[in-house]
């Protein structure tokens, strides 16, 4: 089992002189880092690979950064969905580069637009078309293409396990995988075990964050059905923190979070991980 951070538990923005994070991530014990790029996010990628197959991490890549509203794969116009790959295949390449295995996130639509209607009888075969073609393209550059459903406060596309394997399905190719985040699943599944087991054949990441996105325990997520249904369906995947660094600035106020969950990142890994850990030793896991 790997054990993984997001980047904004300690900075608001990717950097080389966010190398030491990294060391940082490496002594708490993880073995993953997730990095969010876009067109706001400029580094270095050799010294980010370099730095990362030194201290054994893995590294995963989503587009938290900015990201245009008009490259969306699930858009109703055939230019926007144009943009939308160009604009993701860009970031594969910068995955590629930097060494990461996978290109993960809500890559299906664009997180933040929720668009309030039924929507039209194609936008999931158009969708899926693109991310056929964008999962052809990782593949050939070693990166997986990982999938996350999100609340419908943050998309319309694809918010339950099911839509996702419906999505995933139609897309129709070996290099796309799914992502459960249990921060997102609460608002959306009244089944966790089911959740899981619906994704079960596809699952490759688990985001495990509480309801309020702080350190996962002692909050709403059902932490005992969680654990039992991964052991259940053998999973060995990473399992990744994430949350908002609430003492930069105004940074998690701006992604949305008004409390203080995450006051001090390595706190939160600490705490995070040690629960984590106590949930796995407790079950018989591959």
């Amino acid at each position: 089992m790997q054990y993984g951070a997001h980047c904004y538990l300690f900075t608001d923005r990717w950097s080389d002189a966010a190398l030491p994070i990294l060391d940082t991530m490496k002594a708490l014990g993880l073995d993953l880092a997730e990095l969010s790029v876009g067109d706001d996010v400029i580094f270095t990628p050799h010294l980010t690979r370099r730095r990362a197959e030194t201290l054994g991490l893995t590294l995963v890549l989503g587009p938290g950064g900015a990201w245009p509203l008009s490259a969306d794969l699930s858009a109703d116009t055939a230019e926007e969905r144009r943009i939308g790959l160009t604009w993701h295949c860009r970031q594969v390449d910068l995955a590629a580069e930097v060494g990461a295995v996978a290109y993960a996130g809500a890559l299906y639509g664009h997180p933040g637009v929720v668009k309030r209607r039924r929507p039209p009888v194609d936008e999931y075969a158009w969708t899926a078309e693109g991310l056929h073609t964008l999962a052809e393209y990782a593949a050939a550059r070693g990166v997986k293409i990982v999938l996350e459903p999100m609340s419908h406060f943050r998309t319309h596309v694809a918010n339950t396990a099911a839509q996702m394997m419906r999505l995933i399905d139609l897309a129709d190719h070996a290099n796309l995988y799914a992502l459960f985040d249990t921060y997102h699943a609460i608002t959306e599944e009244r089944n966790y075990a089911a959740a899981i087991r619906t994704l079960a054949s596809r699952l490759w990441c688990v985001h495990t964050c509480e309801n309020d996105r702080g350190v996962p325990g002692g909050g709403l997520v059902p932490w005992d059905v969680v654990f039992d249904s991964l052991c259940e369906v053998g999973y060995a995947g990473p399992l990744t923190m994430e949350a908002y660094n609430s003492s930069i600035d105004d940074f998690a106020f701006q992604r949305g979070m008004f409390h203080n969950v995450c006051p001090d990142g390595a706190d939160f890994v600490r705490t995070g991980l040690a629960f984590l850990q106590a949930q796995v030793a407790r079950r018989s896991f591959p």
